[in-house]
């Protein structure tokens, strides 16, 4: 945003790439709130924008993107072992973890401009999450999982 003769200069494409981090975001959250997982709607939205916010930022101060995108992953790497939980043997919380992850990267796409990446990408995770009834349904799952 700049100011040119008293009036504010925006760019909307910034504000796209928030909107569209925040709708791939929570189109995989959605899924994970309706199983009620550790992390839910919510999260995967604020991951996912604060990803592409990041790669925004980064790229309008000619901030070297790849320091910001390790600092990403590390980021998310933290925030993922907090949804990790251990309970009597069984461990839950892994696909949690790994859907923060690939949703920060998704917001990662959006932010630098990689918008199909980013979509195909939500696309193929939110069809992965879905592979939980295809296990159920052939009994791979042993430990009487119900979801993903």
């Amino acid at each position: 945003m700049g100011f040119e003769d008293g009036f504010v200069n925006v760019e909307f494409e910034p504000i796209f790439q928030l909107l569209l981090a925040i709708a791939l975001g929570g189109l995989i959250g959605f899924q994970r709130q309706l199983k009620h997982r550790p992390a839910g709607l919510r999260t995967h939205m604020l991951v996912s924008l604060g990803a592409t916010l990041f790669a925004i930022i980064s790229l309008s101060f000619d901030i070297e993107p790849s320091r910001v995108a390790a600092g990403i992953v590390t980021g998310i790497g933290f925030l993922g072992a907090g949804s990790i939980i251990a309970h009597k043997g069984h461990i839950r919380g892994i696909t949690s973890a790994a859907t923060l992850w690939v949703v920060a990267s998704i917001g990662l796409s959006v932010g630098v401009g990689e918008y199909l990446i980013g979509i195909i990408s939500a696309l193929l995770v939110s069809t992965i999450l879905q592979l939980w009834r295809i296990e159920k349904k052939t009994g791979m799952r042993q430990d009487g999982y119900d979801g993903f």
